[in-house]
């Protein structure tokens, strides 16, 4: 057991080999790891968050993670909870004083239990979003969170996930019914109910949905389902400006609300490294791509005897070419969906190629959106020459992903300082002058945690340290403070 990079002593006080001891007798081999190589993936973020546990436990069940915080609780030991570690905000991991508990869900992804009549699913905090599909899918199903990464449910509650198609079916939160959770002491509190109505008070499930953890522990959830669409059409559509973007959304929205389930927009800069480095892609637009292209989906539960989607797409689309909206529209390519998300799917990774990525998650009011990132794009070339926006993201929500690209060797300071430098401006620019979000779907952690102290009211920061107060009177959980 290797022990090297902790003291002998535990934070309680207590020998450490001693304490390891009583969590393997409580956890079972299976449960419990301590080998400092075994540990790094639980230690180490997607993209953000490095530091040392303790230990890490791996309950398998409900009441194994009751009896770890209580354990935990008795020992003065604090816990993050994780689930896939995909976030991107570092609050899925511990922090560097080897005196965190991992407790990872990663076993616990067996119980999934779908209701075809009710169209829910209830399944285990563990359970992947693919697994999660894939399961539904045999069903004739869809829990519509659609994402680039494979989280977990219990991840996906603790961040309220979103993706690509809350412009038709809403976050997470808009598709929870029910929770299970697990308090700092090892309570558990069982709010696993099928209602779609219950106006009789406070919907004390929402409390821990996107607040990172740092509440309980999502042991559970009943999540709404919906059917799965029997056919999907789509098209990328070129446009000129942001204004010819918001202009088409307008269009599609009056014409074709009820089957819209999509509106992904990708500025040129963010789309030509997806071509230059995914060779089996071929751009629809050859090499002269539009400032923006937009991706538009359409999907529907009828079949095409009764409702052609690509007939309707083209027609719709072609239309607008021939009537007076056109103007800034520049082509229009129909295509495979599968093909046209591989596309979009592949945006994110491809910059990682072209050099430094100071990556934004920004949420504006849909109206702002055009204007905001002009405005970024006016900072960013004014102050910051050798770096590009690449913009791309869920204009349809009012949501997009703002990455700083730019080569280490043209770049006149290292990447840190110019990192702790954009951050503060780009923020003020989609909050103080936009109102708007700085973490628009990814949450909250230590890697986000200044600007939610800048930004979130003293109240609402008051309120949290009240509930943080009540249920973990020691704050004992996670690695963000909401209070």
């Amino acid at each position: 057991m290797d022990t090297s990079s902790t003291t002998d002593r535990s934070p309680g006080g207590l020998d450490r080999a001693a304490l390891l001891k009583s969590l393997a007798t409580l956890m079972g081999a299976a449960g419990l790891v301590t080998e400092a190589h075994e540990r790094q993936r639980y230690e180490q973020g997607w993209r953000y968050g490095r530091g040392t546990a303790f230990a890490v436990v791996r309950p398998a069940g409900t009441e194994e993670v009751a009896r770890v915080l209580a354990f935990a609780t008795e020992h003065g030991l604090r816990v993050v909870p994780q689930g896939a570690n995909t976030g991107l905000v570092g609050a899925s991991t511990p922090d560097g004083s080897g005196e965190m508990l991992v407790l990872s869900l990663d076993r616990m992804s067996r119980r999934l239990e779908i209701d075809t009549t009710d169209r829910t699913v209830a399944a285990d905090g563990g359970v992947l979003l693919s697994q999660l599909d894939a399961a539904l899918g045999e069903k004739g199903l869809l829990f519509p969170i659609d994402l680039g990464a494979d989280p977990t449910v219990g991840g996906m509650v603790a961040t309220n996930a979103a993706g690509t198609r809350v412009l038709r079916y809403g976050d997470v939160r808009q598709n929870l019914l029910g929770l299970e959770v697990v308090l700092a002491d090892g309570t558990v509190l069982d709010l696993m109910t099928a209602l779609r109505k219950n106006n009789t008070g406070l919907d004390v499930k929402q409390l821990f949905v996107g607040t990172s953890g740092v509440f309980g522990v999502v042991t559970r959830a009943l999540l709404r389902v919906v059917p799965r669409p029997a056919q999907r059409a789509a098209a990328f559509v070129g446009a000129e400006r942001g204004t010819t973007v918001l202009a088409l959304l307008a269009h599609l929205e009056r014409r074709l609300g009820d089957v819209l389930s999509a509106f992904e927009v990708i500025s040129a800069e963010a789309l030509a490294p997806v071509f230059r480095y995914q060779p089996r892609l071929r751009s629809p637009f050859g090499s002269d791509l539009p400032a923006y292209a937009v991706m538009v989906e359409l999907s529907t539960t009828l079949a095409a005897e009764a409702l052609d989607l690509e007939s309707l797409l083209e027609a719709t689309l072609g239309g607008l070419l021939e009537g007076d909206e056109a103007e800034g529209i520049t082509d229009i390519f129909p295509g495979k969906p599968a093909e046209l998300w591989d596309i979009r799917h592949h945006v994110s990774e491809s910059h990682r190629h072209e050099g430094e990525v100071l990556g934004f998650d920004i949420s504006v009011p849909r109206s702002s959106m055009a204007e905001f990132v002009d405005a970024a794009r006016d900072l960013v070339a004014a102050d910051y020459p050798f770096a590009r926006v690449c913009d791309f993201g869920h204009w349809g929500d009012g949501g997009v992903h703002l990455n700083l690209v730019w080569k280490r060797e043209e770049a006149p300071r290292p990447a840190a300082d110019l990192k702790a430098e954009l951050q503060p401006r780009i923020y003020a620019l989609a909050v103080e002058r936009f109102r708007g979000s700085f973490s628009a779907e990814h949450g909250v952690g230590p890697h986000n945690q200044a600007f939610y102290d800048r930004y979130t009211p003293e109240l609402v920061r008051a309120v949290c340290r009240a509930l943080k107060d009540r249920l973990d009177p020691r704050s004992a959980l996670g690695t963000t403070r909401l209070g």
